[in-house]
């Protein structure tokens, strides 16, 4: 049961893309009291001032009576000199600000009942457009009046944002980390194994075997792949009743995860168990302790999940034992089956992520929309287009298959919603396998120097300064496996080819590892020293 959750959840762990948003600063004030509010604008129009001290402040005039799409309307001595506020609706954004420009305002400001969408118009129109334009939602225009009355004054500015935000180095931090962590893991398992194989070692099934699920088989790999497919294609069709069958699947999943991380961990540090017997049954009180701790995590992160000022930070931890735990128990047998794993799944990402968008009705690609939800319609909006919403929104379920850490550096965060630095798990796993692998073969061949395993971490960790790098200079999130395969796959031939290896290193260790039993590849009475002892 545990091996299929861990498929289901994987089937659905991919890259997703980040935006680049142009939200900006409403500064209003009566002399006493300022506040501050979300606006959405467009660069292509007048350029907004990059601070608050640098913004020229204009008293506003209120006309949400009218949406401006006829200047007869208004009296030019009302408005001139001074920023203006009209509703939105029944014309193009430019024909507002055109007849705001000839009435004599410095400013446009459009209150909407709907999204705020980055507002746009023809090429020609914008070398017209004199004045800044934004707009904003219309409950915090009612909101301002209520504080301010009548007498307020207005300041629009767009504080630079710098696109290589220390969240970037965090989400960084975390995918070297735990796929280092997931490698050593695998490789210290395969070590024990094997002393428990050896003479005087106890013989049986040993602690880090048990549970272990290992792809040996071509055939296998392809089915696997093809299922995984098949998964993402009813997440986009069904996402709205299948979106709760994975978060509860992943409530279970990292709940388990986390208990081995932490039942780890106090092995690790010598932590004693104490047990009591009930019914002739010996229980751990650490186990028990440790499975309410991780099953509370699992509850609070179900319960509040949609709570995005720090629900991340539980959601990076289950995640993170996820990813561990997966590294550690599913095992790749040699390289060929790393190689043909990661390309047919390199080959899945791109196709999901760039090609799709060429088939479905909205032109967004499958990958995203599912990894996203559908009503995320804010963070799939396309090239340099925003969207906010107007109105406060029930929080849309979004399937718990990334890390996110909040932007440090989005000054507008808290007044138009909270923007995050997103890396798949997929992009964690996928070559952390390879990774895994790696450490098993250093085990085998009694590597003190651990070099395949540190050489493919270094790998992993340069093919992701490459991805952020390509993203940052691009404006687009990247598929991570782009990228990440081929330095990983790459570095891993060359070290075992330029150690005279590559033979053994293509196929594995001297077991074909079967269903029920393990039959040895090589005659009776060869050795090899990929394996100390013989089991």
């Amino acid at each position: 049961m545990e091996r299929a959750i861990k498929v289901v959840i994987l089937s659905v762990i991919f890259t997703v893309s980040q935006i680049t948003c142009q939200e900006a600063i409403l500064h209003i004030s009566n002399g006493g009291t300022e506040r501050e509010y979300c606006i959405v604008h467009n660069h292509s129009w007048t350029p907004l001032a990059t601070s608050l001290d640098d913004a020229k402040q204009y008293p506003l005039v209120t006309m949400t009576s009218t949406v401006l799409c006829n200047a007869s309307e208004i009296t030019p001595d009302v408005v001139k000199g001074k920023a203006l506020v009209v509703m939105r609706g029944d014309c193009d954004f430019s024909q507002k600000a055109l007849n705001a420009q000839n009435l004599g305002a410095t400013t446009l400001l459009i209150a909407s009942n709907k999204s705020l969408i980055t507002p746009s118009a023809n090429d020609s129109e914008y070398s017209k457009v004199q004045i800044p334009l934004a707009l904003m939602r219309y409950r915090d225009f009612l909101e301002a009046q209520q504080v301010f009355g009548k007498e307020m004054q207005v300041r629009l500015y767009a504080p630079p944002h710098s696109k290589i935000d220390p969240s970037i180095a965090v989400i960084l931090l975390i995918s070297i980390v735990t796929v280092v962590l997931g490698g050593y893991w695998s490789g210290a398992c395969e070590r024990d194994r094997l002393n428990s194989c050896a003479p005087g070692g106890g013989g049986g099934e040993s602690k880090a075997e048990s549970g272990e699920l290992s792809l040996y088989s071509p055939l296998k790999v392809v089915i696997f792949v093809a299922f995984m497919c098949g998964m993402l294609v009813l997440m986009y069709f069904f996402y709205n009743v299948l979106v709760y069958v994975i978060i509860a699947i992943f409530c279970l999943a990292s709940a388990s995860a986390l208990f081995s991380c932490f039942d780890a961990v106090m092995d690790k540090i010598g932590c004693g168990t104490l047990s009591f017997s009930v019914r002739n049954c010996n229980i751990s009180v650490r186990s028990l302790i440790l499975a309410a701790v991780c099953i509370t995590i699992a509850v609070i992160w179900g319960v509040y999940r949609n709570e995005e000022r720090w629900i991340w930070i539980l959601q990076d931890l289950l995640g993170i034992a996820f990813c561990l735990n997966f590294m550690k128990t599913i095992s790749l047998s040699n390289f060929k089956i790393c190689v043909i794993l990661l390309s047919l799944l390199l080959v899945y990402d791109v196709f999901f992520v760039f090609i799709t968008p060429f088939f479905t009705k909205n032109g967004v690609s499958i990958m995203v929309q599912v990894a996203l939800g559908p009503d995320a319609s804010g963070e799939k909006t396309q090239s340099n287009m925003v969207e906010v919403p107007a109105e406060p929104q029930a929080p849309s379920e979004k399937l718990p298959v990334v890390m996110r850490v909040p932007r440090f550096s989005a000054w507008a965060q808290n007044l138009c919603g909270m923007q995050f630095s997103i890396l798949g798990y997929g992009d964690i796993i996928v070559p952390g396998l390879l990774v895994a692998y790696c450490s098993r073969f250093d085990v085998w061949i009694n590597s003190s120097k651990k070099i395949y395993f540190v050489s493919c971490c270094i790998a992993y960790l340069l093919g992701m300064i490459l991805t952020f790098a390509v993203m940052l200079l691009s404006g687009m999130g990247q598929p991570a496996l782009l990228y990440l395969v081929p330095f990983t796959l790459i570095t891993s031939a060359v070290v075992a080819g330029c150690r005279g290896e590559i033979k053994q290193f293509w196929s594995g260790t001297t077991y074909r590892v079967l269903d029920s039993s393990r039959e040895p590849l090589l005659p009776e009475g060869r050795t090899d020293r990929s394996i100390a002892e013989r089991c």
